[in-house]
């Protein structure tokens, strides 16, 4: 009797749940969001495959476990190490991007007290981006390609120095003269920082997207992948279609027109709406106030 007691006792306690506090609670949190996010970060790329695929490792490493097959368990053994590190190599593309993402979110550039690039949101003036999108619009109606890159708070000084430096400041006249057919400096990207055009012809890395359309050229796959591997923003004009394109963020928005386009790039500096024009009201030299009809004339 007392050994059934005690069984009843220990299931009981075994059943019971633990005692929870609010670390608890905060550390549970903080691994759902964390597992919620690297999920996400996974179906995006080529790692849900990877996922996939060792799922399935993992269930035939459980049958030869249960079926005591020693000669594949040893083959798991040995090859385990070699293939995390082989993984880690394969999938460096990857990784690089995930902590790249990790480092731009605001909850951790807020954080950081080391951060320079903090309160420089705003890196072009209104006139720049008026310029740009003009400059946009003209060569989409003549159909010439053009790859225009803003720079934000990721450096591009390595791409930039694949072209030739320019160093001038912005202008849609300058620009249209650059994407100017049968020009030496028409090949290429055009790096732009802090309201100046910095360097042209540049080199871009090609975006290894399987989504993108393939009716889309190497234009289009450069602005993709600039912005892939950077905060960049990307404005493609099309040669073959005349439409206006932007990349952010590895994401291309398509057939995009003057007013989007303004819209866009003003959303990216952190710029809601046009700024209006304050209304100043001066007052003339022998301004005199006028008298009403009652009044006399005072003796002067």
């Amino acid at each position: 009797m007392e050994n059934f007691i005690k069984a009843v006792k220990d299931m009981i306690l075994f059943l019971s749940l633990p005692r929870i506090t609010l670390i608890d609670i905060i550390e549970m949190a903080i691994i759902a969001f964390s597992l919620y996010h690297i999920i996400l970060w996974a179906k995006r790329t080529r790692v849900w495959t990877l996922l996939k695929g060792i799922v399935v490792l993992l269930l035939a490493y459980l049958i030869a476990y249960f079926l005591d097959m020693t000669t594949i368990l040893w083959i798991f053994n040995k090859t385990l190490a070699i293939g995390i590190t082989a993984l880690a190599v394969i999938f460096q593309p990857e990784l690089r991007k995930a902590l790249e993402e990790l480092g731009r979110k605001n909850f951790v550039t807020s954080i950081l007290p080391f951060d320079e690039t903090k309160d420089k949101n705003v890196r072009f003036s209104d006139r720049s981006i008026n310029e740009i999108v003009k400059a946009s619009v003209e060569l989409a109606k003549v159909k010439t390609g053009a790859l225009i890159i803003l720079e934000r708070e990721i450096s591009l000084a390595e791409y930039e120095r694949t072209g030739i430096t320019i160093d001038s400041a912005i202008s849609s006249q300058l620009l249209m003269n650059i994407f100017e057919h049968n020009t030496p400096l028409h090949d290429g990207a055009v790096i732009l920082r802090n309201d100046r055009i910095i360097s042209a012809t540049c080199y871009l890395p090609l975006s290894d997207n399987l989504g993108l359309s393939k009716e889309l050229g190497t234009r289009h796959r450069a602005g993709v992948g600039i912005s892939e591997v950077s905060d960049s923003i990307t404005v493609i004009v099309s040669e073959e279609t005349g439409r206006i394109s932007i990349a952010v963020m590895g994401k291309l928005l398509r057939n995009v027109d003057g007013d989007l386009l303004k819209k866009k790039l003003r959303e990216t500096q952190g710029k809601t709406e046009e700024p209006k024009a304050k209304k100043q009201f001066k007052l003339k030299e022998g301004f005199r106030r006028i008298r009403k009809p009652h009044e006399k004339k005072k003796p002067e």
